[in-house]
């Protein structure tokens, strides 16, 4: 039996895909023949991204949402579903990162910011595609992480607290699904170029410090996520369930 890593007719959900890590899976399940729903809370910025995919053949549509937001995650999933009728897909990355600082001055609106998105938003958007994968039979959901969330960077404890709780979670719902045939697993980027990592990148000595336990010497680029999340995806990952995969260049070695 060959290894398949098609998407062809598979209906996927790309949460904040509107730049960055997102954007680059996106593309990417749509090259590999999936119908694309881009999401993220700037319609403009999306309205780029699906134009991108349609002029090189593929299939996308966008919907903004905010997905700390209950009543936005539904109105997401109607237009989805009024669209294409199933979901096979998810990937929830759509996350935030306002505070750069020690964890004993991070205000409460900021603690509350960041909770809301990287955590709650996760749940619920991964909660309401369970429940349609489930009556399916079948579904692939794919949490993007952080190495954050396995060993805390600097200034960004609050940020590593909320991928922990991803990490649990993707186990948490992999235990719990897995019967029905839905396989949840994360990915933990390391550094990347992305809009969350510019202050990292772009201060020296910190950037520095970052490189100095990375064994490639390097950050990565987005497109270097993609692969692993087709990976995750599709059915060449079929017994791939509540895995934690670390794509860092190899600083958690």
């Amino acid at each position: 039996m060959s290894v398949n890593f098609s998407l062809e007719g598979k209906v996927a959900l790309v949460t904040g895909g509107s730049r960055g890590i997102g954007e680059a899976i996106a593309k990417t399940y749509a090259e590999a023949g999936a119908k694309v729903v881009v999401s993220s809370r700037k319609a403009e910025a999306l309205d780029t991204v699906v134009g991108g995919i349609k002029d090189s053949g593929g299939e996308a549509m966008a919907v903004a949402c905010h997905t700390g937001k209950l009543d936005q995650i539904e109105a997401l999933y109607e237009k989805l579903l009024d669209t294409y009728g199933r979901i096979d897909i998810l990937v929830n990355n759509a996350a935030t990162n306002p505070y750069f600082g020690d964890v004993l001055n991070i205000e409460e609106s900021l603690f509350d910011k960041t909770f809301e998105v990287n955590t709650k938003g996760y749940f619920f958007v991964a909660q309401k595609a369970a429940k349609l994968m489930t009556q399916q039979g079948k579904g692939s959901i794919v949490n993007v992480a952080s190495i954050a969330g396995i060993s805390p960077s600097p200034m960004q404890g609050v940020y590593g607290m909320t991928k922990a709780a991803v990490i649990c979670m993707t186990k948490a719902f992999a235990k719990e699904l897995g019967s029905f045939g839905v396989r949840t697993n994360a990915m933990c980027p390391g550094l990347t170029e992305t809009k969350f990592s510019k202050v990292l990148i772009e201060t020296e000595a910190i950037y520095q410090a970052a490189l100095q336990s990375i064994p490639m010497n390097r950050h990565a680029q987005p497109d270097e996520m993609a692969g692993i999340a087709l990976y995750l995806a599709s059915d060449a990952s079929s017994f791939t369930n509540g895995a934690v995969v670390v794509v860092d260049g190899g600083s958690m070695a």
